[in-house]
């Protein structure tokens, strides 16, 4: 099959790529000709809150990527729309996951589809449908978008509620986010203490990614006081929120010595560190609908504490994988104490290591594709 994906990639950073990417390497062993067309302009600077929208890394091996598409420009989707459409592929595939998007993909999605006249199916990969920090016409612009796809593909049955309450009917499929396999084996716990400088006596639980309001840092930091005081926070991440609200709880709750803050996005060969010293990914989210830490905690055997939102809690069964909590302090703090003082952690990983196997690329792409054929 002639495939074309369309979404970030390489020299682009951040999870979306990172999906996009594992999604084509595994489709590639499958014998299927790929072709990744990726953004040369994504975000405005004013609409980037981070540092930087590039990755620190080499250009990833036996893709094909081309940089083409302008997410501003209305003539440059033209040009690539049409551009799709002398390669004559069977299968566009298109990554959404902010509304912004959504013109782009859209008005592009609509001229193939008319130029190829049902000789191509578009299948939508919708990371997210409904912004988790709002965002003016939101839902019309998601509206639009899902009308000139042909299949919705969604991670989580939180985004399939969203996707049916904006266009009743709308064709879909549920699949849950494979694992992130993609930072390499797990070192020894020395080796990652020395990597990143830190002393091996304490227990570490660690947040991962980003750091945005909706995914709840403060509320992790105010369970610090209740947290047993031999267990240490690791805040890996850089931050799109003001840090000095977040310093400001950590002073208020008279945790610094507790709390080890690595303001940066983390670069790939340096992922497998914190997950190596992490026996515990805790993930206090006020709003989700599926996470790609989550994934790269089960890559790593790391159980995890989760909060009952989104598409979440069927990620991490309760009691098993982790623990799924209430968004606040006081039942993170229980959950993650009793994971220590009931030395939890043997049994939690064997179940984890186990559950992962459900999480495959392999399983991902066959039951896409067969839906492809059976539709």
């Amino acid at each position: 099959m002639k495939i074309i994906s369309l979404g970030p990639a390489y020299p682009l950073r951040g999870g979306i790529a990172k999906f996009n990417e594992s999604l084509c390497r595994n489709l590639l062993t499958k014998g299927h000709e790929l072709t990744m067309v990726s953004f040369k302009f994504l975000y405005p600077s004013f609409l980037f809150p981070g540092k930087s929208q590039f990755a620190i890394g080499s250009y990833p091996d036996n893709l094909k990527i081309l940089p083409v598409l302008h997410s501003l420009n209305p003539f440059n989707w033209r040009r690539v729309a049409l551009k799709i459409v002398s390669d004559q592929p069977d299968l566009l595939i298109i990554h959404h996951w902010m509304p912004f998007f959504a013109p782009a993909y859209g008005t592009l999605s609509r001229i193939v589809k008319k130029r190829l006249k049902g000789r191509i199916k578009i299948v939508l990969i919708a990371h997210n449908l409904i912004p988790h920090e709002g965002q003016i016409g939101a839902a019309f612009l998601s509206r639009y978008l899902l009308r000139k796809t042909d299949i919705l593909l969604t991670l989580s049955s939180a985004v399939a509620e969203d996707a049916e309450n904006l266009v009743k009917g709308v064709k879909k499929l549920t699949i849950a986010h494979p694992i992130y396999d993609i930072y390499g084996l797990k070192p020894e716990r020395k080796e990652a203490l020395i990597k990143l400088n830190l002393l091996g006596e304490p227990h570490y639980i660690l947040f991962f990614g980003l750091i945005r309001k909706y995914k709840g840092l403060d509320i992790l930091l105010k369970a610090m006081k209740w947290i047993n005081s031999d267990i240490k926070l690791i805040v890996a991440g850089e931050f799109y929120d003001n840090q000095d609200y977040y310093n400001q709880i950590i002073r208020e709750e008279n945790i610094a010595e507790r709390v080890i803050l690595v303001n940066k996005f983390i670069p790939d060969d340096e992922v497998k560190n914190y997950f190596s010293l992490a026996e515990l990914v805790v993930q206090p989210y006020r709003s989700a609908t599926q996470s790609g830490i989550t994934q790269i905690a089960y890559h790593f055997d790391v159980p995890m504490v989760v909060t009952n939102v989104g598409g979440l809690p069927e990620i991490v069964p309760d009691g098993i994988c982790g623990f799924v909590v209430d968004v606040d302090p006081e039942s993170m703090a229980k959950a993650v104490n009793r994971f220590f003082d009931q030395n939890l952690s043997e049994s939690f990983i064997l179940n984890v290591s186990n559950k992962k196997k459900e999480f495959s690329w392999d399983n991902f792409n066959e039951v896409l594709l067969q839906s492809l054929i059976s539709g």
